[in-house]
């Protein structure tokens, strides 16, 4: 057996292509997309390295065409949950007592295939099946999973270095035994990012643990090249397990079984909450108190200060609302805009949005594609018409919308006369800004209304080049979000720089990308050595005088 504390490599953020016209990674991942966008994917479940096939199919719909076939999926059975249960804890000895070191070496092993090899695969894989221009599919799948998986070895390794002390005189030695949970664990990911698809499972695993992995049915197209690039990298069978499954039965099936352990989610409030409570019900059945980290929706905030640079704001009101179609958990969706500059501001906004193209994200010059599904597409032009029949709101720009070839939503600003409007306050997962305009004079009024407002705590950004104005924002609203940006839009968390996640009701805030949502995969055993072991009972103190 190898004999040695071994260093891993430094771990720095994957490099973003520019894919502008001419270059080689343009014409790659071009390529990639024409060919993977006229194929047809058979897209099964992963069971102990099996590929599980039911006949069962649904298909696989690209938004921006959703009559194109792209592939199918086989959806499973109560019995294929069962089934990935049991080839969790049967890999579970074997691979929580594989070496740190070989199972790091897997890890590196996949950050290298996805920047690497698979890079044109994985960026064209989200861009026909999430509808995700290249830019928006490089920084997600390509980079920032890289990211994920070589910070995560970084900081694993960190973790196992970290032993109590013990004086050298004092005849014992303590050391720390950080071992995986005791079960398997579960990860439930979502449609938005493939990074997260790919870190909710492998964070865990990483540490020890076995993973039953549920993703999005629309993500599975990406999430079935990630399988392949976890097999090659070396993960053997039953170590991540996934399955295509319905969510209630699957839920009813992981969570009232005795051995389930831990649950590492991103999607929606409403369910996490849900999930917490039935695991409070269950509490009784388990093995351990499972461990539960979850990141969930948010109601994301732009505070402009009357010293701000207008261009600025424009630029950031843009790029974060309107970016991968406002589909993110830290999209900006409502902003607060002092009076004295919002003339400026509506104008650049109007101005700038009409440079905006909408369409297929094979057109490179295309700024906005569609939203994810039917589903959302209805529920977005639900609350544009109710927009444009209030008579508290006023659509400035955008406000239409059109399903009969992809889903796709105009880029919409709402100016809302209440700041309490509908819009504000209400997640909507799409490319729809809310605006307040509020007396440039009430500064510190409406920071006290941007904390009150949402119950969201993820993400909002600050604007002003008043260093004193800028503190007392900062101070007003230091638990209105977990991820807070000074003179920046806010979105856009890098790995290793901006460790990501919110409170209240955004999650647990166990910061994805750091060593914080690690140790949350880990049960510590404390063992104390005693070298000099005591043979009589008594103390000195117990002498006679």
């Amino acid at each position: 057996m190898e004999k040695g504390f071994y260093h891993v490599p430094q771990a720095i953020n994957e490099p973003i292509q520019g894919y502008a016209p001419g270059s080689a990674e343009r014409a790659e991942v071009q390529a990639a997309y024409d060919k993977m966008w006229n194929e047809t994917l058979n897209i099964p479940m992963v069971i102990n390295g099996k590929r599980i096939e039911t006949g069962k199919t649904m298909r696989v719909l690209p938004p921006h065409d959703h009559q194109h076939n792209v592939g199918s999926f086989h959806f499973g059975e109560a019995k294929h949950v069962h089934e990935a249960i049991q080839a969790s804890l049967d890999a579970k000895e074997a691979w929580e007592n594989m070496s740190w070191a070989n199972r790091s070496a897997i890890f590196l092993k996949a950050a290298d295939l996805v920047a690497g090899p698979y890079r044109a695969r994985i960026n064209a894989a989200t861009m026909i099946q999430q509808s995700k221009t290249i830019f928006q599919a490089e920084i997600d799948s390509a980079c920032e999973l890289a990211d994920f998986l070589r910070f995560n070895v970084q900081y694993a390794t960190e973790i196992y270095a970290e032993q109590p002390y013990t004086h050298s005189h004092s005849g014992l030695w303590n050391r720390v035994d950080y071992r995986p949970l005791e079960g398997f664990t579960f990860a439930i990911t979502p449609f938005n990012f493939t990074a997260i698809a790919g870190n909710l499972p492998t964070s865990m695993a990483m540490m020890g643990n076995t993973v039953v992995w549920k993703p999005s049915l629309s993500q599975l197209y990406s999430a079935h090249l990630l399988m392949e690039i976890f097999e090659e990298a070396g993960i053997p069978p039953g170590v991540i397990n996934m399955i295509i499954t319905d969510p209630q039965e699957t839920a009813d099936i992981v969570f009232g079984h005795p051995d389930f352990a831990g649950l590492h989610y991103t999607g929606s409030t409403t369910v996490f909450q849900n999930i917490w409570k039935t695991i409070g019900n269950n509490i009784t059945k388990y093995r351990t108190y499972p461990r539960i980290v979850g990141e969930t929706g948010g109601k994301d905030f732009v505070m402009v200060h009357r010293t701000a640079k207008v261009q600025q704001v424009v630029t950031a009101l843009i790029r974060g609302a309107f970016e991968f179609q406002g589909q993110k958990c830290s999209a900006a969706s409502r902003a607060y805009i002092p009076s004295n500059l919002w003339q400026a501001v509506k104008t650049g906004l109007v101005n700038t949005m009409a440079e905006l193209n909408m369409g297929s994200p094979r057109d490179f010059e295309n700024f906005i594609t569609a939203v994810i599904h039917e589903g959302a597409f209805d529920k977005l032009a639900k609350y544009i018409d109710q927009a444009k029949a209030d008579s508290n709101a006023e659509i400035i720009a955008g406000g239409n919308y059109d399903k009969s070839k992809g889903y796709f939503i105009e880029p919409t600003v709402i100016v809302a006369s209440d700041p309490k409007y509908v819009t504000m306050e209400e997640e909507l997962f799409g490319p729809v800004l809310t605006i307040y305009v509020y007396p440039e004079d009430q500064y510190e009024e409406t920071l006290k209304l941007v904390d009150e407002t949402s119950p969201y705590a993820l993400t909002g950004a600050l604007f002003s080049e008043d260093r004193y104005a800028l503190e007392v924002g900062e101070r007003a609203l230091r638990n209105a979000a977990g991820n807070f940006y000074i003179n920046d839009k806010p979105t856009g968390a890098v790995v290793g720089q901006q460790p990501f996640g919110g409170a209240r009701a955004s999650g647990t805030n166990d910061k994805a990308g750091s060593k914080q949502n690690l140790y949350r995969w880990v049960s510590p055993r404390l063992i104390k050595e005693t070298l000099l072991t005591p043979e009589h009972y008594g103390y000195p103190f117990l002498a006679k005088d």
